[in-house]
């Protein structure tokens, strides 16, 4: 074989490894934020929805415990703002909490950010649309002041209070739809996917851990393949070709 056909080898082997690692490198990791571990582990003692992810977690039990409170230590935010939330409606902002704090499967979706109290974020994570549908039906009946729970409250009493002018209505009036309630209230945290649960394409907000986890296999196939910013198989299959094609031919 002609030292330029050797070359090519070794550049095709170069982007592959590169691709592997970039990829690897994006799965089982934790967010570096407030309440987040270093590296994901076994938690035993995970609290009521935030134990699917006891065997795998960036979350500790004192997180997990308090994420079922409201206006815990973590963030001293209040669900109640606007009244008395629904169980049903907070249940789900419970499960979303526990899949921000404890999952280590949000690495594709990881952005850095500048922040007092984190350096990094999710952004664009695409949640299911059984999920976003759901969500948005059990909280139709809750009331809110607010389209964008990330920012803008008014924090002089040390919890979130609804800044002034800022009227109660149901969540419907703010949230129209499922997709506005997923992919605004927190500041694209979640993008409203158009995939459903068991597509392996779209993370689940809560699961079955006696079925396993799903969002790993999901995880997978966006940092291998298709999150924006990092290698691309499908982007690299013509590179892959033509090497193989070069070679042939010396």
């Amino acid at each position: 074989m002609t030292l330029p056909g050797w070359g090519l080898i070794f550049l095709g082997l170069m982007a592959t490894a590169n691709g592997l690692r970039k990829g690897n490198d994006m799965l089982n990791v934790c967010m570096d934020s407030k309440h987040h571990k270093f590296q994901p582990g076994p938690e035993d003692d995970l609290h009521q929805q935030c134990s699917p992810w006891k065997k795998k977690a960036c979350c500790t039990a004192n997180t997990s415990f308090a994420v079922h409170e409201d206006a815990s230590y973590l963030y001293n935010f209040n669900f109640n703002h606007c009244g008395q939330m629904t169980p049903a409606c907070k249940r789900h902002f419970i499960q979303d909490s526990c899949l921000y704090e404890c999952s280590p499967n949000l690495g594709p979706w990881i952005q850095p950010v500048s922040s007092s109290w984190r350096k990094e974020r999710i952004l664009n994570v695409p949640l299911c649309k059984e999920d976003c549908d759901q969500w948005w039906e059990d909280c139709r009946s809750s009331y809110t002041c607010k389209e964008n729970w990330q920012k803008g409250w008014n924090w002089t009493s040390g919890i979130n209070e609804c800044p002034i002018q800022a009227a109660c209505h149901p969540f419907t009036f703010y949230f129209p739809t499922p997709a506005s309630l997923c992919e605004n209230i927190w500041s694209r945290s979640y993008n409203a996917s158009s995939f459903g649960r068991g597509s392996g394409k779209c993370i689940q907000m809560w699961f079955d851990p006696a079925q396993g986890n799903p969002n790993e296999a999901v995880a997978k196939y966006y940092a291998y393949s298709s999150a924006p910013g990092i290698f691309s198989w499908r982007a690299s299959l013509p590179f892959l070709i033509l090497t193989l094609l070069v070679l042939l031919w010396v």
